[in-house]
């Protein structure tokens, strides 16, 4: 008998990795999980920017809507030299009230002027302007166009609303 050659020994193994493998392997799992981690990331931040955003508008809506529903309530507002950041009004109550817009803090405030008490009515305000609207004569302001620019981080949005003072049958802007 002849010895014959085991054929183990000359088999070389096909069916494992070789390191080399693993690592390219090892490498392109690495750059996956990067890529998923940063679109996570950007996604979570946009998310938080949104938010904010959404309180900072929200915010100046209900602004908007308490001044109006105040403006449109109150007694006829004699026509001053007031700068365009402020807009006083007598309230159906009689007690004389400013919105002021303070660029300094970027805030917009209720003051009651009897009492010296200041409220913060929406904070995040860049701009805000009180265009009055006059009567024919000129005398007396019997509307208000306000106009409010909040920004949040690197957005910015404006809302308008206007009111007419009670009982008023007709307005004018005396530039026009």
């Amino acid at each position: 008998m002849r010895n014959q050659k085991s054929k183990i020994k000359n088999q070389t193994s096909t069916r494992a990795f070789t390191v080399v493998e693993c690592l390219i392997g090892l490498a392109i799992s690495a750059l996956l999980l990067a890529a998923v981690a940063v679109a996570f990331n950007a996604s979570i931040t946009n998310y938080r920017e949104n938010e904010d955003m959404f309180w900072s508008v929200n915010n100046a809506r209900q602004a908007l809507a308490r001044m109006t529903s105040e403006i449109r309530v109150c007694y006829p507002v004699v026509a001053t030299s007031e700068p365009n950041n402020q807009c006083s009004l007598t309230a159906a109550s009689g007690e004389s009230i400013t919105y002021e817009f303070r660029s300094a803090d970027h805030k917009v405030y209720l003051k009651k002027n009897a009492t010296k008490q200041e409220y913060v009515l929406c904070s995040d305000v860049m701009a805000a302007s009180f265009d009055k609207v006059y009567t024919i004569t000129g005398d007396d302001v019997r509307g208000v166009q306000i106009s409010l620019t909040v920004q949040s981080g690197g957005s910015r949005r404006t809302l308008s609303s206007v009111a007419a003072v009670a009982g008023c049958p007709y307005l004018i802007n005396p530039a026009s």
